[in-house]
C-alpha cells in the first residue's frame, strides 16, 4: 500500500495530494468504487453535490471501518444554491447526504460572474468554517480576478483552488498565483479526460522508458509540481495502478518535455463564462 505525502494547506490542515474523484459515477455505483479505493490506499474522496453520488460515497467511508478523521473528505456547492440562505441549507443537505456532521474541505463549484453571488457565498463559507463543520474552505474553477475579488472583500483566503489542468492546460499562471497567495492548486480532470494526451507520442515513450503506464507518467508529472490531483476510475485495477506513483520520479528533461505539450486546450467549461 503507498503512503502518499501529504500538503498543509494555509491554516494548517493538510491533505493527501493524490486522491480520489467520484466525478460521473452513479450513487449505485459509488459505494464500490469508493470502496475499491479505501482498500487501495486512497485517503482523501473528492465528490460534489452536482456529482448526485453523496449518498454512495458516504456509506462507504462508513463502511470502510476506517476512523472518519482518517479520510479526508471534499464536496462542493452547486451553482444554482449560491447566495446566503441557499448556500447554508445546501451544506446541510450535503452532511446529510454524506452522513457526517463535518466535512473536511468545502469549494464553491464555479465562481458563475454572471449571477454575482460568490463573494456572498464565500462570506456564508467562512461562517461554516468558524463553526467547525468544514476543517478548510475553497474554491472551484476561479481565476484570478474572482479571488482578487475575494481578497478585497472578505476576510478568508481559500484554502485551495480545484481547476482544469492536464498536460494540454497546464494553467502555469494561474497555479503562480495560487502559489503566491498561499493557495494550493489540485488538478481536476488531470489524465485530460479523452483529449488524446495519454495518446500522446511522448507520453508514451516515457510510460515505456520507466516501464509505467500513461496515465502513471501523467499522475507523476502533477505531483512533481507540486499539484494535489484527483483521478477517477470505476476499474478496481485502474484504481490501484494510479495510486502507484510514488516509487519513481521522472528526470527533470522528461518534465520538459511533457511541458511542450500544452495546446491551452480545455475540456471542461471556461469559468469566466460558465453560467452566463
Amino acid at each position: 500500500m503507498s503512503t502518499i505525502p501529504e500538503v498543509t494547506l494555509n491554516n494548517g490542515v493538510t491533505v493527501p495530494q493524490l486522491g480520489f474523484g467520484v466525478f460521473q459515477i452513479p450513487d449505485d455505483e459509488a459505494h464500490a468504487a469508493v470502496t475499491s479505493a479505501l482498500e487501495a490506499g486512497y485517503r482523501s474522496i473528492d465528490t460534489a453535490a452536482l456529482y448526485e453520488n453523496e449518498k454512495g460515497t458516504g456509506r462507504a467511508i462508513a463502511d470502510s471501518g476506517l476512523a472518519r478523521e482518517d479520510v479526508f473528505v471534499t464536496t462542493k456547492l452547486w451553482n444554482t444554491e449560491q447566495g446566503r440562505d441557499t448556500a447554508l441549507r445546501a451544506f446541510d443537505a450535503s452532511l446529510d447526504r454524506l452522513g457526517m456532521d463535518y466535512v473536511d474541505l468545502y469549494l464553491i463549484h464555479w465562481p458563475v460572474p454572471s449571477r454575482d453571488k460568490y463573494v456572498e457565498t464565500w462570506q456564508v463559507f467562512e461562517e461554516i468554517l468558524a463553526s467547525g463543520r468544514a476543517r478548510a474552505i475553497g474554491v472551484s474553477n476561479f481565476l484570478p480576478e474572482h479571488l482578487d475579488r475575494l481578497a478585497a472583500e472578505t476576510s478568508v483566503v481559500p484554502a485551495l483552488n480545484q481547476i482544469e489542468l492536464h498536460p494540454r492546460l497546464q494553467q502555469s499562471e494561474l497555479r503562480a498565483y495560487d502559489a503566491k497567495h498561499g493557495i494550493a492548486t489540485e488538478a481536476w480532470s488531470p489524465l485530460g479526460r479523452g483529449n488524446g494526451v495519454l495518446d500522446d507520442e511522448i507520453v508514451i515513450a516515457l510510460a515505456r522508458k520507466y516501464d509505467r503506464s500513461p496515465a502513471q507518467i501523467v499522475l507523476r508529472w502533477h505531483l512533481q509540481l507540486g499539484n494535489v490531483v484527483i483521478p477517477k476510475s470505476v476499474t478496481p485495477s485502474r484504481i490501484r495502478e494510479n495510486i502507484a506513483v510514488f516509487d519513481f520520479e521522472l528526470a527533470a528533461d522528461d518534465m520538459a518535455a511533457l511541458a511542450g505539450l500544452e495546446t491551452g486546450e480545455r475540456v471542461g467549461p471556461d469559468p469566466a463564462v460558465l453560467g452566463s
